[in-house]
């Protein structure tokens, strides 16, 4: 281990050992503030170099403990005072930092509740953070269900509007009740910058907030009044809407504009009616990170592309520029927090009956919102991605920037509680994506290969303590998608968090009675093959086409596997293989079983594929069928009947 938590190597998926380039080491402590590398031993680091601010006990900013248990030098070097998260304030007596003694009355209640208080140190206001954490997520002790994973966007009925919404999800949701399911898992929701709507939805503007796109225009306050609205013919937009169903290519461009030429009309008339105290009330309770939002997307219409390349005076979110621009352009910054509290309100209807387990993406465009509100406490000049293993052998850069772990902590953590917190509202259940991230991070500079990348280290007992702590708080299970290099530990220790490893038939080398209870269970996932595309090959075709090197050797066993263990004929139409499939993954122990919509729809392309970008229509093609033809599916029935817990 180098100092500052970068890796020095690591060992791949094969157990091989891998050294990283220097050049990538010296990048990495730049991109954290550390100009050269010193010399072994030097500084206060045991690895060599200064060590990393805020990691001494004089000054740590984040202390995490539990209830009852917050260790007595919490207190040292006071006098302080408690404010605790219901707004109480304690004041606490002094210590001495150099004899360690507490001092008189300098201790912590006992009975300090569960949440996030704060020390603040009396004379100069310093603060230090204290998480009260059960460590524990949320797990009921009999959870066992099943459920369908959906591409929210590419589950189309005949309504929707080139893409599916919010009410096709409440349909979807529905339909899986009457079929016996407890839960579905989407694709993440999270909101993309307004006027280029990424077709990604791991590539996120803000991790915070929602993608107006999935609205059901005809379901807002006053769309039922639109008839009365001049100019504005609701009846005409929503028939040019349906129309975009015709091609199973989504455009999310044409859908947008479509769309947001009724939310125009439809804000114009709320305020115009005086507004509503519930959207007063959502806006209080969102405070700053909201506003924060709703300007950088106000801003992002003035000044298109990512925010680094704007005036400069427009760069930082506290600057006098931007609350001149805030304030100057309220209406606008409005209509982008109108549009968070109608999609969170039809987020929420449409999970009324069924646990809705939201995606929480790895990180977030560079040039959108989150980067821009907590831009120093981010390694800008970083991307996220993965080293090269057996199905992407050229490694991974999902050109995304990591939080730097350090400014993270002085931060005390409001970037990452805030996402939590986000991801949970209106949620049963949340899958946190590549969940290793919260232990150690895949770092690429920003122009190098993926397989120049390396590893570093988080500090995932209070990362993890905060998940706890808000799943705890929301009443929801967390599952870890803990897929890929995955170091012996890391299991280890989700597990005894409460969090549900994520297994997949395709990986695992034991069949389903094999696999653990403490899990959701599937056959693949949006990045993988889908059953009818493994068992034809055009998948493996596919990859060739696209001249992405496809492990065939793999792909050969996979499918060898799947004719076995399923009791398929080599001849078996795939629809068939697909019920046989599922009917071996029932056979699973595992807490939560999901299906995909598209292994339901015998579809052969997966919805992604890593490595290309303009190269296919990643994360844009709908369901061939609409979701009204998908309900009487006997192949979406069959499964159901395999999956469903009794």
């Amino acid at each position: 281990m180098h100092d500052w938590g970068i890796s020095m190597g690591y060992h791949d998926v094969a157990g091989r050992w891998r050294e990283v380039p220097p050049e990538t080491l010296t990048a990495i402590r730049r991109a954290m503030g550390v100009s050269e590398v010193p010399a072994a031993g030097a500084g206060d680091d045991p690895d060599g170099g200064p060590a990393p601010p805020g990691t001494s006990a004089h000054d740590d900013p984040v202390v995490a403990f539990r209830p009852g248990r917050a260790p007595a030098e919490v207190t040292a070097g006071g006098p302080w005072e408690l404010h605790t998260e219901d707004g109480a304030t304690i004041p606490l007596g002094s210590g001495s930092v150099d004899s360690g003694s507490l001092g008189s009355g300098a201790v912590l209640p006992p009975d300090l509740p569960l949440g996030y208080h704060r020390l603040r140190r009396v004379g100069d206001g310093w603060e230090r953070l204290l998480i009260v954490s059960p460590g524990r997520c949320h797990l009921p002790p009999d959870l066992r269900t099943w459920g369908w994973a959906a591409q929210l966007y590419a589950t189309r009925s005949r309504e929707s509007w080139g893409m599916g919404d919010l009410a096709d999800l409440r349909r979807l949701a529905q339909w899986s009740q009457r079929l016996g399911a407890g839960m579905c898992l989407l694709n993440p929701l999270h909101a993309t910058v307004p006027d280029f709507p990424q077709a990604s939805p791991y590539y996120p503007s803000s991790r915070c907030f929602r993608n107006p796109l999935y609205l059901r225009i005809e379901e807002l306050p006053g769309a039922g009044d639109a008839a009365g609205m001049g100019s504005f013919d609701l009846a005409a937009l929503a028939a040019e809407g349906r129309a975009l169903n015709a091609d199973r290519r989504i455009d999310r461009d044409r859908v947008w504009k479509l769309k947001s030429t009724a939310l125009e009309h439809l804000w114009r008339r709320f305020t115009a009616a005086g507004g509503d105290p519930a959207f007063d009330a959502f806006r209080a309770e969102q405070g700053e990170a909201l506003a924060g939002f709703a300007t950088h997307c106000a801003l992002s219409g003035r000044f298109p592309g990512a925010w680094a390349d704007w005036p400069e005076e427009y760069r930082r979110p506290d600057s006098p520029a931007v609350a001149r621009f805030a304030s100057d352009h309220a209406d606008r910054v409005g209509f982008h927090c109108w549009l968070q509290w109608l999609t969170e309100s039809q987020l929420a209807a449409a999970g009324a009956g069924l646990d809705l387990m939201q995606d929480l993406a790895v990180g977030v465009d560079p040039g959108g919102a989150d980067a821009w509100l907590w831009q120093d406490t981010m390694a800008l000049g970083m991307r996220v991605g993965a080293p090269p293993d057996e199905f992407n052998t050229r490694g991974q850069d999902w050109s995304l920037p990591p939080f730097d772990p350090w400014r993270l902590r002085l931060a005390r953590y409001d970037p990452w509680i805030r996402t939590v917190r986000a991801g949970l509202r209106a949620a049963g259940g949340i899958r946190v994506d590549h969940v290793m991230g919260l232990f150690r991070l895949w770092w690429i500079p920003v122009g190098a290969s993926p397989a120049d990348g390396a590893y570093v280290r988080y500090r995932y007992e209070e990362m993890l303590d905060i998940l706890a702590l808000e799943s705890h708080r929301a009443g929801a299970y967390v599952v870890g998608e803990d897929l890929g290099t995955v170091e012996d530990f890391v299991r280890h220790e989700l597990h005894d968090r409460g969090v549900l490893s994520y297994r997949l038939l395709w990986f695992e080398p034991q069949r389903p009675p094999e696999f653990p209870r403490q899990a959701l269970a599937a056959v693949t996932t949006h990045d993988l093959p889908t059953i009818a595309g493994m068992w034809t090959g055009a998948d493996l075709a596919e990859g060739h086409a696209l001249g992405l090197e496809p492990n065939e050797e793999g792909a050969r066993v996979i499918r060898e596997k799947l004719a076995d263990w399923s009791g398929s004929p080599d001849d078996a139409d795939p629809a068939e293989v697909v019920v046989n499939t599922h009917r071996l993954l029932a056979q699973a122990p595992s807490m939560i079983l999901t299906a995909t919509l598209d292994d339901a729809a015998v579809v052969e392309e997966r919805p992604n594929v890593p490595g290309t970008v303009d190269e296919r229509p990643n994360w844009s093609m709908a369901l061939p069928v609409p979701l009204e033809e998908l309900e009487e599916s006997p192949v979406a029935g069959a499964i159901a009947d395999a999956l469903r817990r009794d």
